[in-house]
């Protein structure tokens, strides 16, 4: 019965596939593209230098200095099949708009009030349907209301080959899916939890779950969600609770906090997760939204660190390795101090179905490698692709006045002294480049000053922008850490510190045992060369 019905639901998603207006273009769904007149003034209003072909999408493959206005426009049309006649229809939604990330409204009540019907579908990353089943029905024991969901981490998507028989009997219960997709390895599950009301949701999931509860519980629904919302970065986690057989940790955070740091990057808590492959389980348009200025924020944030020729596995480690800039657990030794390649190596076609959409609508940086042109390209683990970004300080200048606001004004601060630009022209510049008149919309162009902070030189650049995320991220997450404590009580916040502790000794003997491994050939290679 589960079977047919798994036939059933594949059968239905590719029925609506064409719905979504969806076409295979190479490597990846993309928007079908219906050009009208406000897109062509769009076109024509692009900077000079990229190229926007039919419906919006760059040349590939094309470097930035041989671009012009005049060459041929892309096809969206892919070498091989043909769409079918239904992916035809002159009835699909019209393309990404080139500006919707300049003046978003986050106040989105419904999906269809995003910027196009399928805005944002590269955030939902594909696992196998009975694992995606068995994670919702964790959900659907909380009678608390959900607003949104997702599941992340090494229990969701694996970090290493490897397996530990020493938590291969973790979940009491597990879900048969569950146990297939972990290998036997039983890692605890990562949920984080969006919802509207704080203190009535922590009320209502005491009554269900006190034992998810630490003796704060005790207290009040009213003191927890005071503990959430103004201690550390506004998320109370619940770990080692076990739900329909399984061993998860849960944090609940409110969806203001999260959308706000999504879009503003005011502690990177959540915005960190969410910048690495996660599974959405209930969506919300607002977060949605949020989440896809976090996303090419990110993008446009490691193109600022890059060099003008890079590779994907450079472009997502730096992605990745963001929100590990000031999180104590990697000071302390309570992390793989391989993590962040684990992630990227393991997860690499998931980092480019949710990177490589956005990287196509950016102006200023190209997919340059021929293997993109294969259609089984974003599922190749072994591809590695290169990547050519546009140096020009206008683009880049433009990049950086696009940053989340919370993170830009932080680097502006930094630049003013570095400049040493006096006060009063430093006001009257924040004046002019403030996003928050609602007397008038504003296009996010770079200045002068932008200019100068993206032609920095780029050892000086990198080392003044880790400092502004290292100094985001640093207190929110020491505070949220000390918070854990009191939340989780001392036996979890213990569990949990000697498990970290040990995937950093396990991660430091790997070191370990591949330099040993590579001394040997080493000192071969060097017979073989004196001989």
């Amino acid at each position: 019965m589960q079977r047919s019905l798994t036939t059933l639901c594949r059968r239905y998603q590719r029925l609506i596939n064409p719905s979504l207006g969806l076409v295979i273009v190479g490597w990846q769904y993309r928007i079908r593209p219906q050009p009208t007149p406000q897109h062509s003034r769009r076109a024509a209003s692009t900077p000079s230098g990229s190229s926007v072909g039919a419906g919006g999408f760059k040349q590939a493959g094309t470097p930035p200095s041989s671009i012009s206005s005049s060459s041929k426009p892309f096809s969206p049309s892919p070498p091989g099949p043909s769409p079918s006649p239904s992916q035809k229809s002159s009835n699909r939604p019209s393309e990404l708009p080139l500006d919707w990330d300049e003046n978003p409204d986050y106040n989105v009540q419904a999906f269809a009030d995003l910027p196009s019907s399928n805005f944002g579908v590269n955030q939902h990353i594909v696992i196998n349907d009975e694992f995606k089943e068995a994670l919702r029905q964790i959900l659907w024991q909380f009678r608390a209301p959900i607003r949104y969901a997702f599941a992340y981490g090494s229990g969701v998507f694996p970090q290493t080959a490897s397996k530990n028989p020493k938590f291969s009997a973790l979940h009491p219960h597990p879900s048969p899916a569950i146990s297939v997709v972990q290998g036997g390895s039983g890692k605890m599950i990562d949920f984080i939890f969006g919802v509207s009301y704080t203190q009535h949701w922590h009320s209502l999931n005491i009554q269900q779950h006190r034992n998810h509860y630490s003796a704060v519980a005790s207290l009040g629904s009213s003191f927890v969600s005071n503990v959430q919302d103004k201690w550390g970065a506004g998320v109370y986690f619940n770990p080692y609770v076990t739900v329909n057989g399984t061993l998860i940790k849960y944090g609940v955070v409110n969806l203001d906090t999260l959308c706000r740091d999504l879009s503003q990057w005011d502690t990177l808590y959540l915005a960190g997760r969410l910048q690495k492959p996660v599974k959405i389980l209930r969506d919300d348009p607002r977060v949605r939204l949020a989440n896809q200025v976090n996303l090419i924020s990110a993008v446009r944030t490691a193109l600022l660190l890059l060099p003008p020729q890079f590779t994907e596995q450079d472009l997502y480690k730096t992605i990745a390795g963001v929100s590990y800039l000031g999180d104590p657990r990697m000071s302390l030794g309570a992390e793989n101090l391989n993590k962040v390649g684990n992630i990227v190596k393991h997860q690499l076609p998931n980092f480019r179905r949710l990177y490589a959409p956005l990287i196509e609508n950016l102006p200023n940086v190209f997919f340059q490698d021929s293997r993109c042109s294969s259609p089984s390209w974003v599922d190749d683990p072994e591809t590695d692709a290169t990547l050519v970004q546009d140096m020009d300080p206008k683009k880049r200048g433009n990049m950086v006045r696009r940053l989340p606001k919370s993170f830009r004004e932080k680097l502006y601060v930094r630049y003013q002294s570095k400049f040493q630009i006096p006060q009063l022209e430093f006001e009257k510049m924040m004046e002019q480049s403030n996003d928050e008149d609602p007397s008038r919309v504003r296009r996010k162009q770079g200045g002068i000053f932008e200019q100068r902070i993206a032609g920095d030189e780029q050892i000086s650049l990198n080392k003044e922008v880790s400092a502004v995320l290292t100094n985001i991220i640093k207190w929110p997450c020491y505070s949220q850490s000390l918070k854990g404590i009191v939340t989780s009580g001392f036996g979890r916040s213990w569990r949990y510190l000697t498990e970290k502790w040990e995937k950093n000794r396990e991660g430091r003997r790997k070191e370990k045992a591949a330099a040993s491994s590579a001394e040997p050939a080493h000192s071969e290679n060097k017979k073989t060369t004196s001989s």
